[in-house]
């Protein structure tokens, strides 16, 4: 048995189409459209054959379910595979099948048809161990969506302590304020010679020079006529 496709129509338009080997989207579309071509509302038939596949499917409210098969497939099989197609759609879309329904629940439909076709092949699953392996599977989906989250979270709260020390930074700037501090060179004007210089200190013609006084080199001590005249000798 090879399932080529599994898909949920309407008499007019495709919901949806999972593909279980390797075809083309035209293939598809083309096997479909001649689907609801052949289909009768009012047959009993649940399958219709053509000349390279088998079509197996089942009324569901306004809609098709139905899977394509390749005629060297067995009916019995392909049946079985069908009616457990159709309870997946049903715990799906739960309340009831509609084209809303099918549509909103596509992806999980797709899932769970997974889980029960493998490369074209019936795989040995119930409905429960289905809805199992779907469940893990999305419990593993959402564990990686937590983790992820997590770190969107993280690497938001490290913007915004950045963000409230860049703030903090340029408040002390602002509170600084005015032209920029000379303290630790000197803030009197005094100690660099911008104001007047007290008599004594670098004298600049001042009546005294302290110990380079103004007649000699201390009033006497090499003055008065000579080096013995009372400088060195009284």
């Amino acid at each position: 048995m090879v399932v080529l496709s599994a898909a949920i129509v309407t008499q007019s338009k495709a919901l949806l189409a999972r593909q279980f080997v390797e075809m083309t989207r035209l293939r598809v579309e083309g096997l479909l459209g001649a689907f609801q071509k052949l289909v009768d509302a009012g047959r009993d038939h649940t399958f219709i054959e053509t000349e390279t596949v088998r079509y197996v499917y089942q009324p569901m409210e306004s809609l098709y379910l139905v899977a394509v098969t390749n005629k060297s497939s067995n009916i019995m099989e392909d049946l079985e595979t069908l009616r457990l197609f159709a309870k997946i759609v049903q715990d799906c879309c739960q309340i009831q099948v509609n084209e809303e329904a099918v549509l909103k629940n596509a992806l999980d439909i797709v899932f769970a048809f997974d889980e029960v076709v493998s490369h074209g092949h019936r795989e040995s699953v119930t409905l429960a161990q289905v809805k199992t392996y779907t469940e893990m599977d999305s419990h593993e989906e959402k564990l990686h969506q937590m983790i992820e989250q997590s770190k969107i979270n993280e690497a938001r709260e490290m913007a915004k302590k950045k963000q409230m020390e860049l703030k903090k930074i340029r408040q002390q700037e602002a509170k600084a304020g005015g032209p920029p501090s000379m303290t630790g060179f000197g803030s009197s004007p005094d100690s660099l010679g911008g104001g007047p210089a007290s008599p004594g200190s670098m004298g600049g013609g001042g009546p005294s020079m302290g110990g380079m006084g103004g007649g000699g080199m201390g009033g006497g001590a090499m003055s008065g006529g000579g080096m013995g005249g009372g400088g060195m000798g009284g």
